[in-house]
């Protein structure tokens, strides 16, 4: 746990995440979590970043939020233009994916797996 630049809490959920089968959606988490707020808000148009906001909310919680803005801009070829779109700030997306990086290799270099739970949800609710 030590190895990973992380709170504690976070370092073990990482770790957790290899048993449940989900830890390559639980790195993407911790990283979100390690920036800064993504959204942001102008004055002149709180309206309709509100809505944009709105497309990404996951009723199953923010965590899963912040995955889905994440895989949103994956999607989207790492768009900086996607991220005016959506009212997201492209430097905090770009920082969180440095740390998602940083977070891989120590995952290799300690190996332990990088798996994907798809669309399991509950298993990313677990870790």
């Amino acid at each position: 746990m030590a190895e990973f630049p992380l709170e504690p809490q976070l370092s073990k959920l990482l770790i957790q995440s290899v048993n449940l089968g989900c830890s390559d959606e639980a790195i993407t988490i911790v990283s979100m979590l390690s920036v800064q707020n993504v959204f942001y808000r102008p004055k002149e148009k709180q309206t309709l970043a509100d809505q944009k906001k709105a497309k990404f909310h996951q009723p199953e919680g923010d965590h899963l939020t912040l995955l889905a803005v994440y895989n949103a801009w994956k999607n989207n070829a790492f768009s900086s233009h996607w991220c005016y779109e959506n009212f997201v700030q492209a430097r905090t997306l770009k920082r969180a994916q440095d740390v998602r990086k940083q977070m891989l290799g120590i995952m290799d270099r300690h190996k332990l797996d990088v798996v994907s739970c798809l669309r399991k949800t509950t298993k990313i609710q677990k870790a």
